[in-house]
C-alpha cells in the first residue's frame, strides 16, 4: 500500500512536469506574467490566489474592465489563471456561471469591436526598407535589419519564431527558400513545419535574395541567424531577442514618419495576412503560412482587407 501511494505521488509529479512541458517557453512566460497581475490584485484585497475560486476571479475580471482593459486581454488573463492553476495541480472552473455571465456583461458594455494594432502593409514595408537604406550605418547592419523585416513579413512569422531561426533551418532551392520552423506557439508537440518563400521578381524586396546577401556579408554558416552587434559595431554570436525585434520595427517606423504607437512587433505577421487577403489569397494558404490553427483570426484579416474591395459605395457614381 505504501508503494502504491509513492507511485501515485511520483505519477502526480510527472504529470505536472508534462503539463508544464506542453507549452512553449514564451507562452509559459506570458501565462506567468498575467498571473502575476492577478496575484497582485489578490494580495491588495486579501484574497488567496492559488488555489482561487470563481467568485474571486470574476471580481478580478470586473476590476480589469473598470481599468478600460481590452476584452481580448481580459479573456487572455482568464485563460492564464486557469492554466497556472492546472500547472500547479489545482482545479479552477473557468466556465463557472459567475465568470461566464460576468464576461458576457463586460462584452455587452464594452462592445466587441476594439481597435487593435495596425498591420504593416506593402506601403509601410517599402517606406521602412527605404529608411534603412538611408541610415548612416554599416551595410552589414542594413542587411540584417532588412532581412528581419522581409523574412518576418513574407513568412508571416511571430517575433519569437524569427529570432529562434538557425542557419541549419534554411534550405535554398531553385524556386526560393524553405525554412524549417522547429516549434511555434500553435505547435505544442514540436512537430515542426516548413515555410516556402519564392524568389521575387524585384530583388530589392525579395526576402530570399536579401537573406542570401546577409549570410554572405556576415559569413554566418551555423547557429543563430539573426545576431546582436556589440557597441563597437562588431557582430557577436548572441541571438537577438524578440523584444529587440519589436523595438527595431518601431524605431524604423518612427524614422519613416509613421507613428509607431499604432504598431507592434506583431504588425509584420498581421501585415502579411492582410496583404495576402487583399491580393485574393485563399484562407487555407494564409493559414498554412502563418500557422494559425483557428480560422477566426484569419477571417478577421480577410474581412478587414475586403472593407474597400467589396464596399457598396463603389457602385455609386457621383
Amino acid at each position: 500500500m505504501k508503494d502504491l501511494v509513492t507511485d501515485i505521488k511520483a505519477l502526480q509529479e510527472e504529470t505536472l512536469k508534462n503539463l508544464q512541458s506542453s507549452k512553449a517557453m514564451n507562452t509559459v512566460r506570458a501565462y506567468k506574467s498575467d498571473f502575476k497581475d492577478f496575484g497582485l490584485f489578490c494580495v491588495q484585497n486579501g484574497f488567496k490566489n492559488l488555489p482561487s475560486d470563481p467568485k474571486i476571479v470574476s471580481l478580478y475580471l470586473t476590476h480589469l474592465s473598470s481599468k478600460e482593459v481590452r476584452l481580448s486581454t481580459i479573456k487572455r488573463r482568464l485563460v492564464s489563471i486557469g492554466v497556472i492553476h492546472k500547472m500547479k495541480g489545482h482545479y479552477l472552473d473557468t466556465k463557472h456561471p459567475v465568470i461566464v455571465e460576468n464576461l458576457m456583461g463586460i462584452k455587452r458594455r464594452k462592445g466587441t469591436v476594439q481597435k487593435g494594432k495596425k498591420p504593416i502593409l506593402i506601403n509601410e514595408l517599402k517606406k521602412i526598407l527605404k529608411v534603412i537604406d538611408e541610415q548612416n550605418i554599416q551595410d552589414i547592419k542594413k542587411l540584417r535589419d532588412k532581412s528581419i523585416i522581409l523574412i518576418g513579413f513574407s513568412g508571416g512569422f511571430r517575433r519569437n519564431e524569427i529570432v529562434s531561426l538557425d542557419y541549419e533551418d534554411l534550405d535554398f532551392v531553385h524556386e526560393g527558400l524553405k525554412i524549417t520552423v522547429k516549434r511555434s506557439k500553435t505547435d505544442q508537440f514540436g512537430e515542426g513545419s516548413i515555410k516556402a518563400l519564392p524568389y521575387f521578381e524585384d530583388s530589392v524586396y525579395c526576402p530570399v535574395t536579401i537573406l542570401q546577401r546577409w549570410l554572405n556579408i556576415s559569413k554566418i554558416s551555423k547557429g543563430s541567424l539573426f545576431r546582436r552587434f556589440s557597441k563597437g559595431s562588431k557582430l557577436t554570436n548572441d541571438r537577438l531577442t524578440d523584444q529587440t525585434v519589436a523595438l527595431l520595427i518601431k524605431d524604423y517606423l518612427n524614422i519613416a514618419g509613421i507613428d509607431s504607437k499604432n504598431y507592434s512587433g506583431h504588425s509584420l505577421r498581421s501585415g502579411f495576412a492582410t496583404s495576402a487577403a487583399e491580393s485574393g489569397a485563399e484562407e487555407r494558404s494564409i493559414m498554412a503560412m502563418t500557422g494559425h490553427k483557428s480560422t477566426e483570426m484569419v477571417r478577421r484579416y480577410i474581412k478587414e482587407a475586403n472593407l474597400f474591395k467589396n464596399n457598396a459605395l463603389n457602385k455609386i457614381k457621383i
